[in-house]
């Protein structure tokens, strides 16, 4: 039986009861990628996309804005070939005056947009997110 059996295959959603290392577990089961970042240490928007960017093993420089953590979690991971899926931790998104509610949102919104680009390809983009 799958953990993410309630779970829709593209979606951007608080982590609530589920654990990152069940969530873990059930990527590699279903053979899909999981990215992990764990976001607290980050005070600003440069510092969240950079923890981001190196906890998924990016490029440097793909973490410099919204705009190019969008491009790699749709077109260049796309090219990157055949992918199987997506199962997204971004844990303890911070609280900072430099890193507000509005940042946060935009940032969730970039995630959304790759969860509605990998759906029009068929392939599940799970993306799982709490608060500090």
């Amino acid at each position: 039986m799958s953990l993410l059996m309630t779970v829709p295959p593209n979606l951007v959603q608080s982590i609530r009861a589920f654990r990152v290392v069940e969530l873990q577990e059930e990527a590699a089961r279903l053979g899909h990628h999981f990215l992990y970042a764990h976001c607290i240490a980050g005070a600003t928007k440069q510092q969240v996309l950079g923890i981001i960017a190196e906890s998924f093993l990016f490029p440097k420089g793909i973490g410099k804005n919204f705009d190019g953590l969008r491009a790699t979690l749709t077109e260049t991971m796309a090219g990157a070939g055949t992918q199987e899926g997506f199962l997204v931790v971004l844990e303890q998104l911070p609280n900072t005056q430099k890193f507000d509610k509005e940042a946060r949102e935009t940032l969730l919104d970039v995630f959304r947009d790759a969860a509605d680009y990998w759906a029009d390809k068929k392939v599940p983009f799970r993306v799982f997110y709490s608060f500090e």
